[in-house]
């Protein structure tokens, strides 16, 4: 079903630890990383929250549509997407058609206690006050989570093992 795919997908909500993931897991298995918002930064010359700020959310939205379908040609290649990628567009089907997808789960609980106090970097919870974030965070999942859930491999984001996820990805992709 998934043999022979070169891309593997870290998908899952902002605090996840998607990039942690993605990095320790292209260097496991010495493949490529990339890192969705920094080459969506890289070929706007902007940083997402001044593409937010000055383009607006669905010119983000379209631009990481682009960037991710340019990615289509890698090989041996880790991407690690933004909490968003999945949800918009068709690019849920685009990864799954094009690689192997991994959805890091984790809780409302467990997101809240990541993000608190680094919302200046997100766009998206920059104004949300912190005695918000629960209801913000529990919200937004509630609704991704039907994009994450078709992901290829789930897995628990809280202590996250590295050779372990290497393993569940070498089996169900035949990388």
């Amino acid at each position: 079903m998934m043999h022979g795919k070169n891309l593997v997908y870290i998908i899952g909500f902002m605090g996840s630890g998607k990039s942690t993931a993605g990095k320790r897991l292209a260097a496991t298995l010495g493949w490529s990383f990339i890192d969705l918002d920094r080459k969506i930064e890289e070929v706007a010359g902007k940083t997402i929250p001044e593409i937010f700020s000055q383009e607006g959310e669905d010119r983000f939205r379209s631009l990481e549509t682009e960037v991710l379908r340019s990615l289509k040609s890698q090989v041996r290649t880790i991407v690690s997407t933004g909490g968003g990628t999945p949800c918009h567009g068709d690019n849920m089907e685009f990864m799954l058609e094009t690689g192997v997808t991994v959805y890091l789960k984790m809780s409302t609980g467990q997101l809240v206690g990541r993000l608190l106090g680094s919302t200046e970097d997100r766009p998206i919870l920059k104004n949300v006050p912190d005695n918000k974030l629960y209801d913000f965070i529990d919200e937004k999942l509630t609704v991704r989570e039907k994009f994450y859930n078709k992901a290829n491999i789930v897995v628990e984001g809280i202590n996250l093992d590295i050779n372990n996820l290497q393993s569940i990805i070498k089996l169900g992709s035949g990388i």
